[in-house]
């Protein structure tokens, strides 16, 4: 009985070390980098995730070696990514970076991302109705053959 409540005791203690770090980047390879970034965003405010998103591209695009930028990323929580995504936007700006010259702030620059992913999301649903659309339909389909 004894060896039971050892073992339980163990396993207990495991699983709570194991969940200790479902708020923060697992950065042990690309793969888990890549699911956590995506569990961690599903998570987030609306208005957090855009940002957190541009973020974490902007680490990736500064730190090609993918081992440095597990060493970077690796248990960030999403405040901490945000917060090197913004530093790295100030350092680009400042050193000349010609992508970062149309955008006057850091806040600007998310706004205009976030409004193309929209339009994206936009023309992505309006593609998918089209595709659902009958074969009857009223539209005039030039190659239809039907005519």
């Amino acid at each position: 009985m004894k060896k039971l409540a050892i073992i339980l005791l163990v396993l207990s203690c495991t699983a709570l070390v194991a969940c200790g770090r479902g708020s923060e980047v697992n950065g042990h390879n690309m793969k888990t980098a890549y699911r956590s970034i995506k569990g961690l965003k599903k998570y987030m405010p609306a208005e957090k995730q855009m940002e957190f998103e541009v973020s974490f591209w902007m680490l990736r695009d500064a730190n090609k070696d993918d081992d440095t930028f597990l060493d970077v990323v690796d248990g960030k929580k999403p405040e901490e990514i945000i917060d090197m995504g913004k530093a790295l936007y100030q350092e680009r700006k400042a050193a000349g970076f010609k992508e970062y010259e149309q955008y006057p702030t850091w806040e600007a620059m998310i706004t205009k991302f976030g409004k193309e992913r929209l339009d994206q999301d936009k023309l992505k649903k309006s593609q998918s109705d089209d595709k659902n659309r009958p074969d009857d339909s009223i539209l005039y389909n030039p190659r239809s053959p039907h005519r």
